[in-house]
């Protein structure tokens, strides 16, 4: 979605055309997995983090392109909407002290872009859901003024012909457009993995996010009310949802969790182009073969909470893509989920998870966007349902076990999960710091965003 667009309209034969082109490009990909050696390197971690721009009452503030050029920045690019904007972070190796390093450009880019935000008379806070936001936030007008948003709006209106209807606990919503994505920022994590151990990594990334996210809530509100402690999960999979009655067959939306375990990388590609029609048929005839351009960019119009990614870098690799952590609260906060979900990844895929029941994981994603630290959770090797809170205090020292065996630095291993410890222990996540938060949804905005530049975890939040 990051790619740059030259139209927004297109015709029935680009659809046609597209579609050839991502047939080709499953038989080029294939044959490069089978090539020996391909996609071999050290382990590297990326990161994505998506801001929502605020005024001086903690209100959306709709003046993303200006930021950008008035910061000029490289590493900061739009997002859907006006009041978004995304800072992609510098890869590092995930042996030494990656965690450190991640929590020192966030801080970084957080002082940059609230910096900046200030020259419009604003600032800028990494939460999931803004509280202050209002379905006066949610038209069309809202939508960033690029070719590569208004073509994707207009590409999943032609294949949902049916409004999009949010249906969260007791609020209920149609809205005619994909805006309703803008309400939500994540904080995404890639990890560079050898293609021989994708399959077992994503597998175990789709273990691990349930008791990751149940520590990591920070998205309770929305539109004054008090909904899940990762109400985004929800919002996100039903405001772009492309399965209107024509297509009630299928049984994932275009934003998933996914149904079964995978076997291989392959797989998981072929299933995006079987099962999802394109949305944006942009097409680029001068790339080379094994850029795979077309198919990248249909790889992104498909929203899995794990997504696998092809990237023609250094050769071409694979990475496991983790997009279910909310924005926020701070840099120590992110760093110390990244940590947690990095490590039990890598502690879950020396194990095979296929004799596992995939509904169980599945439940347990559910039940933490729900509840959070007071979800009850199943695991592998326990019998019965467990509490999340408790069964995260027993799974840090496999995360941590596996972080040293990757060659993590034990200091940045134990800074970073030592924060996940505490907040568990105080039962202190953002979201319920949000729902015990005296005063209205200005004025909690405003603290909000004064305590995340104050650096100091969620957990010492009064």
């Amino acid at each position: 979605m990051g790619e740059q667009l030259d139209k927004e309209r297109f015709s029935e034969q680009d659809y046609a055309t597209f579609a050839e082109r991502l047939e080709h490009q499953l038989t080029v990909l294939r044959e490069m997995l089978e090539r020996p050696g391909f996609g071999k390197g050290a382990a590297t971690v990326g990161a994505e983090l998506e801001f929502f721009l605020i005024d001086q009452q903690g209100d959306p503030l709709p003046r993303n392109a200006e930021l950008l050029e008035a910061a000029a920045d490289k590493r900061l690019t739009l997002e859907l909407g006006r009041f978004n904007v995304e800072a992609n972070l510098t890869p590092v190796p995930l042996a030494g002290r990656p965690f450190r390093a991640l929590g020192d450009e966030l801080q970084e880019m957080i002082t940059l872009v609230d910096g900046t935000a200030a020259g419009f008379g604003g600032g800028a806070v990494p939460i999931g859901i803004l509280p202050t936001l209002g379905t006066g936030d949610f038209t069309p007008h809202a939508i960033t003024g690029e070719s590569r948003y208004r073509a994707l709006a207009r590409g999943m209106r032609r294949v949902r012909l049916e409004p999009f209807i949010v249906r969260i606990d007791d609020l209920e919503l149609v809205v005619e457009d994909i805006i309703l994505e803008a309400a939500n920022t994540s904080w995404q994590l890639h990890l560079r993995v050898d293609p021989e151990d994708f399959a077992a990594t994503f597998n175990a990334a789709q273990l691990a996010i349930g008791p990751v996210l149940a520590c990591a809530g920070n998205s309770p509100l929305f539109l004054g009310r008090q909904l899940w402690e990762e109400t985004r999960i929800a919002l996100m999979e039903e405001a772009a949802d492309d399965r209107d009655v024509s297509r009630a067959y299928r049984r994932d939306g275009r934003v998933t969790f996914g149904s079964d375990w995978v076997h291989s990388p392959l797989e998981l590609f072929e299933r995006a182009v079987r099962d999802y029609e394109p949305v944006m048929p942009q097409q680029t005839p001068d790339a080379s073969p094994e850029d795979l351009a077309e198919l990248r960019l249909h790889m992104g119009t498909i929203w899995q909470w794990n997504r696998p990614v092809y990237d023609p870098a250094d050769g071409g690799h694979l990475r496991v893509e983790m997009r279910a952590l909310p924005a926020g609260p701070t840099c120590a906060d992110m760093a110390a989920n990244a940590a947690f979900l990095l490590g039990l990844t890598l502690a879950w895929s020396k194990r095979d998870l296929t004799a596992y029941k995939f509904a169980e994981a599945y439940q347990n994603f559910y039940r933490a966007a729900m509840h959070g630290l007071s979800a009850k959770l199943s695991w592998p090797d326990m019998p019965g349902e467990t509490l999340a809170s408790d069964l995260i205090l027993r799974l840090l020292p496999e995360a941590r076990a596996a972080l040293l065996e990757a060659g993590v630095v034990p200091s940045d291993v134990d800074s970073a999960l030592g924060v996940i410890e505490q907040r568990v222990r105080l039962g202190r996540t953002g979201a319920s710091w949000q729902r015990d938060f005296e005063g209205d949804a200005g004025q909690l905005v405003r603290k909000y965003r004064e305590l995340v530049l104050s650096g100091v975890p969620v957990h010492m939040w009064r």
